[in-house]
């Protein structure tokens, strides 16, 4: 796959080392199966516009404007001049302001990730300072950029010869844990999870992407491809294991976590 063009360039900064950079999005949903809504009758695409909510005619491109609702239908109008006067200086600018140790970050402070690098070759030697910098004391920058006309907080993650930019939510966008956690048992018996880390250890295997696969994008597509040939899908159905894949109610843990461990170790002889 051909690397994406950027989307966003400008300067990477810590005090007076500055570097031309560029950034692109670093995950892509580009593959995924996409519908368009059609008429049915017609076979023709079905076109989305932006209809006037009074006079039910439809808007032309010129005519829109963005508006901040001050009051019920009462707006104020902003043109994109007056909306682009008002543009900060991490528009153009990822100004790293301050460092935290890489462990300290949570990750559900993580949203996006994008892929920073030096936008010319004369930029290269102060941006793998900046890198390999933040690499050997095993630390993360902070700072600001603008993305889609909205400053975003990002940390700086030095990855191999490059950066990782992850754009951060905010604290307050972060419910807190303990609201969801604190009516879960604090410890669990010691015996059960002996058990448990015995189901574990077989199952371990070093990261891979492939490990995380989408089974209903899989499926689409041979939907696709059966449709293609004029052939009629079809669904398996199997009531009898509908019936036996049903939950029943465990009533002592272990037992069930003894009959776990004995069928994993059948099915891994058999496999073996």
């Amino acid at each position: 796959m051909a690397p994406r063009r950027p989307y966003w360039r400008g300067y990477l900064k810590l005090s007076l080392v500055t570097c031309p950079v560029a950034m692109s999005p670093a995950t892509s949903d580009s593959e995924k199966v996409r519908f368009h809504t059609l008429n049915k009758q017609t076979g023709n695409r079905v076109v989305a516009q932006y209809v006037d909510s009074v006079t039910g005619k439809s808007v032309k491109e010129e005519n829109e404007a963005k508006g901040y609702e001050r009051g019920e239908n009462d707006y104020v109008l902003l043109t994109d001049e007056e909306l682009e006067s008002v543009e900060l200086e991490t528009v153009r600018t990822i100004d790293i302001e301050k460092f935290v140790p890489r462990e300290s970050i949570e990750w559900v402070y993580l949203e996006t990730p994008h892929y920073l690098m030096p936008n010319d070759k004369i930029g290269n030697e102060a941006f793998a300072v900046i890198r390999d910098a933040m690499e050997a004391d095993d630390v993360l920058g902070i700072s600001r950029v603008v993305i889609g006309r909205r400053e975003r907080a990002v940390v700086l993650e030095p990855r191999g010869k490059g950066i990782v930019v992850w754009t951060l939510r905010f604290g307050d966008e972060v419910r807190p844990e303990k609201e969801y956690f604190q009516e879960i048992e604090k410890k669990a018996d010691p015996k059960t999870v002996e058990v448990i880390k015995k189901m574990i250890k077989p199952r371990m295997e070093k990261w891979s992407p492939s490990i995380v696969t989408d089974p209903i994008q899989e499926s689409l597509l041979k939907l696709i491809a059966s449709k293609k040939k004029g052939l009629k899908p079809t669904r398996k159905t199997d009531s009898k294991k509908d019936k036996s894949e049903k939950p029943s109610n465990v009533i002592n843990i272990m037992d069930a976590l003894k009959k776990s461990v004995e069928a994993d170790l059948k099915g891994r002889r058999k496999s073996g």
